[in-house]
This record gives C-alpha cells, sequence and structure tokens, in this order.
C-alpha cells in the first residue's frame, strides 16, 4: 500500500470515530472533522478558540455532494467554479445534511468544491463533507506551511497526515456569498 492509501486509511478511522484531523488542503493546511458530526465539530471550535457562531467551511469532492448539501444550488455557483483560476469557496442559502452547529446563524453555509487529490479521495470514502478551517488559533496568522503550525493546535488534534507536501505561496481561497435571490458579493478574494 502507497503512502498515500495509508493516509487516506488512517484519516478515515480517525474522522470516523468523531476525531480531527490536521492535513493539507487544495490551500492552506485545515484541521478537519466530519461535517454532519455535531460533537466533532464542537471539538474544532473548541480547539480554535473560536466562537461558534463563526461559521467554518466545508469541503465536498464533487457536484452531486455539493447539491446533496445545498437546497438549491444557484445556476450562477457552476458558472463561477468552472472559470475559477484558484480554489473558491461559495457561501450558500439553506444548507442540509451536516451538523447544526455547522450553520451560520443566517442560515448559510460556505462549501468548496475540492481538487486536491488526497481530499477528493478522503471526502469520496467518508460519504461526508470535511470540515476545513485553517490551522491556528482564532485570531492568530493563518500558518502559510507546516512549520509554522503552532505546537498547541499540533497536540489539539487526533492525528497528522503525513503528507508534508511543502507547497510555497499557499493562500486561503476565494470566497463569495451567493444569495438564492441572485445576490453576489466577494467576501475574501
Amino acid at each position: 500500500m502507497s503512502i498515500f492509501d495509508t493516509e487516506i486509511e488512517n484519516a478515515l478511522s480517525i474522522l470516523k470515530q468523531g476525531k480531527l484531523i490536521l492535513y493539507p488542503t487544495d490551500t492552506v493546511w485545515g484541521i478537519g472533522c466530519d461535517a454532519s458530526n455535531y460533537e466533532a465539530v464542537k471539538k474544532v471550535y473548541k480547539l480554535k478558540q473560536r466562537a461558534d457562531s463563526k461559521a467554518l467551511i466545508c469541503l465536498v469532492n464533487n457536484y452531486s455532494m455539493l447539491e446533496k448539501h445545498v437546497d438549491n444550488v444557484p445556476q450562477m455557483a457552476y458558472s463561477i467554479l468552472d472559470i475559477a483560476v484558484k480554489p473558491t469557496t461559495i457561501i450558500y442559502d439553506n444548507p442540509a445534511g451536516v451538523a447544526e452547529n455547522l450553520i451560520a446563524n443566517d442560515n448559510t453555509l460556505a462549501i468548496r468544491v475540492v481538487k486536491d487529490k488526497f481530499c477528493e479521495q478522503l471526502i469520496k470514502q467518508l460519504k461526508k463533507p470535511l470540515v476545513s478551517t485553517s490551522a491556528n488559533i482564532s485570531g492568530q496568522p493563518t500558518p502559510k506551511s507546516f512549520k509554522e503550525i503552532s505546537e498547541e493546535i499540533l497536540k489539539g488534534v487526533d492525528y497528522v497526515v503525513n503528507l508534508q507536501s511543502e507547497k510555497s505561496d499557499i493562500k486561503p481561497s476565494s470566497i463569495i456569498k451567493l444569495g438564492n435571490d441572485g445576490s453576489i458579493k466577494i467576501i475574501r478574494e
């Protein structure tokens, strides 16, 4: 079995137990858990020392999983995702099938369709969306590489995925809010 497959298997086992992983995403290193597990999501907020009124991002592996977790995906979302040149997170109205403490007070959820091979495979095998939030304590700078992740975060997760691909120039995704009323708002470029 390849290191890649071993890491998928190890991460899956942890996620299915409602525990936290630290993993490389298509953007920055992320703290993740099963997005449908209320207790696991609570652990993420606690580790980040973040109020649960500040929503987290969810990762899905394809459009069909996106459609399963959003009541009505606006047509505009597909257009944006098809032309996006960098990872793009879209905030949707009326999410479904995820832990309620993942949903923002205004009944929205930020979701990104990943293109990263590891994330795609992990989500596909978990058969559920994955929480992804930057690997830092709330209010601290987002780590740009694995070496910048604090000891507190490293000790606070249950498993660190051993795929230290050191990409440089790592940036968080763009974030766009799409309302079912047709409104579009750029949250982060």
